[in-house]
């Protein structure tokens, strides 16, 4: 009762706090540049809380909180418009949407989806409000418990997720997870510093491979390269039209699907670290695991989209958990949030127990405001999907050079240096070939996005156990084996087996025919020869950092042995076995273009760019490939250059970046933004 009679003067006071015109105002204005940034792939939530920062110091509290949280809440859901529109992931909570979201967007039923996405997303980020209201006081009991064997399983639950979406030949999407965890070890290892895969002498590898390059890199590539070669628009008919009540129709039928979802979100969006990278797959992998028709998944089932986008949303209100009430970012955006908060006014307000304790109005502020963002986020996405949408009637020749435009830029904002192109190229050929060959893209994105983690916890639950049995034995058990740890090693047990029982159902990216033996295997020697490589490079690693060892070499060893059993039954089936499937003899009548003539115009833009920078790479670029390419005048291709330039330069001015310079800026003095 004393927790209720604090709560709910507090309950009223934010709600009049947030009910002011001016911080309605600043809401509606975060919501609106929370859907500028999601709308453009890769950037997201940080990047636009990173764009806030500047304007935080001194300004009132609950304004501020308006700013940010208008932002914040609205990101995943107008990230769906690239997910679904353009096959391309908006971020990294949204990848799983471009599963069936696209396709139905191919299948002309954009409409369909985004009003589908839109009431998953209103559903799921009131969902996580509520959940933000009620645990805001009891929650921290709770997120104590989890300590890092609890982690751990957490992280091998969402590793678990592969197995559902392992495709037609599990095999395949075990080493593509292994393979995924693998790369995600590049660099400096945790524990001792030792080295894996890299060397001092390129440094930009010692510190690994950022999400955002990988994600577009596999994701984004492959869809734009497949798109260009087919030289047409992305929807062969109307985007729009009577399907907005179909889609909202669809989320009422699988309601409480969606409530599962939601809840899925809350509760690993509380998790530090786990939020928006993995939630959309584990609730993806939860969609298609209980459902009794999987015929339709990768191929555009709604449910493919109602799943992901409820949980996405509903991350948020859980990662607020962990953010407010102990100051542990629940992500990488709330890493941002925190530093923001300690800006405002005085500088008096500080995320944690102590906010608790002296502002919980403004504690409150932020759930109102969490729950009514989502809502007015929701009705300007809807307001704004019919002149966005109508990007899928443009020809993907005109639309290409600016979106590789804006993932170029996405990806140097990692390291801002020529070497984060060099990565998203390397990383978008491999995704091409997984494409091709049926290799399942979301198992390698989840094994890179929890190889961290999951190294991390694994270290730290061997050295705390370890300890605890020299203690004693029933001491160590008791903590290698807590009841959550047992509840949830079912529960992971329970998504393997009934993932690996389906998984020849499921087709996470559309059915794909055979082609002959010779590209696959090939494709699968050169996937063993790196495995081979990085088993080789972590095996040699000395006993004082062996703890850098022990995780690379249990993963490759694992990867190698996959892949022997795979070479095995390439060996010995017939060319018509789902293991050699190839897309590049299924779509060879669609494709006007070829692929190695398509990604020469990407490399070329690589090249000039380390010859003479980025814009003057670009303007070069945007240039020919309008002109040649799209087949289009000299003044439609130079105004067409002169907008993309003008445009980049925009942003980066914004956000206070330089642009990668080549080889004539160490020779040549030259202004911005051709430094």
């Amino acid at each position: 009762m004393e927790v209720f009679a604090t709560a709910l003067p507090a309950l009223n006071d934010a709600f009049a706090m947030i009910l002011q015109p001016h911080v309605l105002g600043f809401l509606v204005l975060g919501v609106m540049m929370g859907l500028c940034i999601g709308v453009f792939p890769g950037l997201g939530g940080i990047a636009g809380l990173s764009l806030l920062l500047p304007f935080m110091f001194g300004m009132e509290p609950v304004t501020g909180l308006a700013l940010m949280i208008g932002m914040v809440a609205v990101v995943p859901t107008s990230d769906t418009f690239a997910s679904v529109l353009m096959g391309i992931p908006g971020s990294s909570a949204s990848q799983a949407t471009v599963l069936d979201g696209f396709p139905m967007a191919k299948k002309g039923m954009a409409a369909r989806a985004l009003s589908a996405a839109f009431a998953s997303s209103l559903f799921g980020g009131l969902v996580g409000a509520a959940f933000l209201t009620v645990f805001i006081l009891a929650a921290r009991p709770i997120v104590l418990l989890f300590q890092t064997p609890e982690l751990l399983m957490i992280t091998i639950f969402g590793l678990s997720m592969v197995g559902i979406l392992a495709g037609r030949v599990a095999l395949k999407g075990l080493v593509a997870a292994c393979l995924g965890i693998l790369v995600g070890t590049i660099g400096e290892g945790a524990s001792s510093g030792a080295l894996r895969m890299s060397t001092y002498d390129m440094p930009y590898l010692v510190d690994g491979l950022k999400l955002v390059i990988v994600g577009l890199g596999i994701f984004a590539i492959p869809e734009i390269i497949a798109l260009l070669r087919r030289d047409k628009a992305i929807s062969d008919r109307a985007p729009l039209g009577g399907g907005w009540a179909e889609g909202v129709k669809d989320w009422w039928a699988n309601k409480w699907l969606s409530m599962r979802c939601s809840l899925i979100g809350v509760v690993v969006g509380v998790i530090p670290g786990l939020g928006g990278s993995v939630v959309d797959w584990i609730a993806y992998g939860h969609t298609v695991q209980t459902a009794k028709d999987k015929s339709q998944f990768g191929s555009g089932d709604v449910r493919g989209v109602i799943g992901p986008e409820s949980s996405n949303n509903a991350k948020e209100g859980g990662g607020l958990v962990p953010t407010l009430l102990f100051g542990i970012p629940g992500s990488g955006s709330m890493a941002i949030f925190i530093s923001a908060v300690a800006l405002l006014g005085s500088g008096s307000i500080e995320v944690g127990p102590s906010m608790l304790k002296n502002n919980l109005d403004f504690t409150y502020a932020i759930v109102w405001l969490l729950a009514l963002a989502n809502v007015v986020g929701t009705l300007i996405c809807i307001a704004a999907s019919g002149g966005i949408a109508k990007l899928t009637e443009i020809r993907f020749a005109l639309l290409a050079p600016f979106l590789f435009m804006i993932i170029a830029f996405a990806a140097f904002q990692s390291r801002q240096e020529i070497w984060d192109l060099v990565a998203l190229f390397g990383i978008g050929l491999l995704g091409i070939l997984m494409r091709r060959f049926d290799w399942s893209r979301p198992a390698f994105l989840i094994g890179f996005v929890l190889s961290a983690p999951a190294e991390r916890y694994t270290n730290q639950a061997y050295q705390i156990g370890a300890s605890r049995f020299r203690r004693g034995f029933e001491e160590g058990i008791e903590y290698v084996f807590s009841p959550i740890v047992i509840v949830l090693i079912v529960i992971t047990l329970l998504s393997v087996v009934i993932g690996l029982r389906q998984a020849k159902n499921i087709q996470a990216e559309g059915s794909v025919a055979a082609g002959n033996k010779r590209a696959p295997l090939v494709f699968l020697l050169g996937i063993t020869g790196y495995i081979a490589l990085a088993y080789w490079n972590s095996a040699v690693i000395p006993d004082f950092a062996r703890m850098d060892r022990v995780f690379p070499v249990f993963v490759a060893t694992v990867a190698l042995v996959g892949c022997a059993l795979l070479i095995v039954q390439m060996i010995r089936s017939s060319e018509t076995a789902p293991i050699f499937a190839d897309r590049e003899a299924e779509e060879a009548a669609d494709n006007v273009h070829g692929l190695w003539g398509t990604l020469a115009w990407f490399a070329s833009l690589l090249i000039a760019s380390a010859l003479v920078g980025f814009i003057l790479a670009l303007a070069g670029f945007l240039l020919l490939f309008i002109r040649i390419r799209a087949g289009k005048s000299w003044g439609y291709a130079a105004a067409y250059t002169a907008a993309g330039i003008a445009f980049i330069c925009a942003m980066a001015w914004t956000l206070n970046r330089d642009f990668p310079p080549g080889l004539l800026q160490s020779y040549a003095d030259l202004p911005w933004p051709l430094t």
